[in-house]
């Protein structure tokens, strides 16, 4: 392979981003009017895409359409949602729709729409190494450029002052079943591949959905409403005491603000890691309208008298699980408030049951030596997403959707994408780039103000001015 032609390599940039996810894309968003700042961003995909495997027809984005990439950080954006309306000629039906949350197949055609304005997005290309090089004191990242088949066409390198990681999340397969989604006989799938398999599960014998948050409910309900009255023949399981609800009450969304981030962050690491075990309700239970809506279709089954053919059971796990021949799975079950336990024989499994963030130590192997750790071996990571590097790096490696383990639930969460990228571009150009609130929440965490337990990434050294005649 030769160097690919579309990468000076004697180019240097501001900020490399690495993953073109929403996380990035706000970022690219938000970095793209300012043009003094060089930047780039890579994603191996051949173009941007969003969970395109749970776009299910009627499915809603859990925030609002005013969390879109850059909103919350700079309304007069040209990248903002209701931009993307007006250029689609659907800002007057959205008006009258009074949606106040859009569906899931309207936010990804809005990012596409972004990603396919800026220039400084470079799909097809797979980033290998990052490393630091300290006499040229840059990052050095190497990437493939891939072709349209996603086969290495060309490698290339570039420079940066700085670096942003947004390598996103991928899909999390508990281990009793790893070896059943290894293994291409009766359907085992993750709930990110639903729609490309949906036909299939459709035509199952029966089919049991694991998972009790929010894709576990639209995927069991889509399910249900397309098999026949009577026949259903699903089960949907969960390890959860109940198919819950998602706090949404107004300030309980306060969680989900720069306010709690703060809060959450300047908590020492043992307070955090047990705190965040406990809010799962925050962001991984059930919308109430799609509770709603499954109970209703539940009940209209009824109408002619008799129940549908479905089993509803939380508080099961799966302890382990086998295949019966080639064409039947047979998943071992465990309740443990009844100490109980049983077998499930089933058709396809549908396995809702979430994302985990990327590991970064592959992306970061090359700067293994000046990452700053904590107790868990988790990267450190600073109050501003910078992770904490030994101080002999001169350039900062930033973060996003990677950071639970410091900055809490809301790390994920796209209400906060923007005001993340917003921070991420005003520590990077050392000003107010973009102006933003001292205070976002009504409630008060915390009875006083704690500074972050996690030390600064660096701090510039303080110089004494000189004076005539010493």
């Amino acid at each position: 392979m030769t160097p690919t032609p579309h990468h000076d390599p004697d180019t240097i940039h501001d900020l490399v981003g690495i993953g073109i996810g929403p996380s990035n894309l706000s970022l690219a968003a938000l970095a793209h009017p300012l043009t003094d700042l060089d930047t780039a961003f890579y994603d191996q995909r051949p173009t941007f895409t969003w969970h395109p495997g749970l776009l299910i027809d009627g499915a809603r984005v859990q925030v609002p359409f005013l969390a879109d990439l850059v909103t919350l950080a700079d309304p007069t954006n040209p990248w903002t949602f209701l931009n993307y309306l007006k250029s689609r000629d659907r800002l007057f039906p959205f008006y009258f729709t009074e949606q106040f949350h859009i569906e899931r197949a309207d936010y990804d055609a809005y990012c596409r729409w972004v990603a396919e304005q800026l220039p400084a997005l470079h799909f097809g290309h797979q980033i290998d190494a990052v490393r630091w090089n300290p006499e040229r004191a840059l990052f050095e990242v190497d990437f493939t450029q891939l072709d349209a088949d996603g086969e290495a066409e060309a490698l290339g390198r570039t420079h940066t002052r700085d670096i942003v990681l947004g390598i996103g999340t991928a899909p999390h397969i508990p281990e009793p079943l790893k070896p059943l989604v290894e293994t291409p006989s009766a359907p085992v799938i993750h709930a990110a591949d639903y729609l490309t398999h949906r036909d299939t599960l459709l035509r199952a014998g029966h089919v049991t959905v694991i998972g009790s948050g929010q894709s576990g409910a639209e995927i069991f309900l889509d399910l249900l409403r397309n098999r026949p009255a009577g026949h259903e023949r699903l089960h949907w399981l969960g390890r959860t005491e109940a198919f819950a609800p998602m706090e949404y009450s107004k300030l309980g969304l306060e969680h989900f603000t720069p306010d709690y981030t703060r809060y959450f962050h300047a908590l020492t690491e043992h307070t955090r890691d047990h705190l965040g075990a406990t809010q799962w309700q925050l962001h991984k239970g059930i919308d109430a309208d799609t509770i709603a809506a499954i109970h209703t279709e539940l009940y209209r089954r009824t109408l002619h008298g008799g129940w549908p053919d479905t089993v509803l059971t939380p508080g099961v796990r799966v302890r382990t699980a086998g295949r019966i021949a080639t064409t039947k799975i047979e998943l071992h079950l465990e309740h443990p408030q009844q100490a109980t336990r049983t077998r499930l024989t089933t058709d396809a499994v549908v396995l809702a049951t979430g994302y985990q963030e990327r590991p970064l130590d592959h992306v970061l192997a090359g700067l293994d030596p000046y990452l700053r750790r904590d107790n868990s071996e988790r990267p450190r990571i600073d109050e501003h997403f910078r992770l904490v590097l030994d101080p002999s790096v001169t350039g900062t490696a930033y973060v996003q959707n990677a950071e639970r383990h410091t900055h809490g639930v809301g790390a994920p969460d796209l209400g906060l994408a923007a005001w993340r990228s917003a921070t991420i571009l005003n520590s990077l150009t050392r000003k107010e780039t973009y102006r933003l609130p001292t205070r976002t929440a009504f409630t008060t965490f915390g009875l006083e103000q704690r500074t972050p337990h996690i030390p600064a990434a660096r701090k510039p050294p303080t110089l004494t001015p000189l004076t005539d005649g010493r």
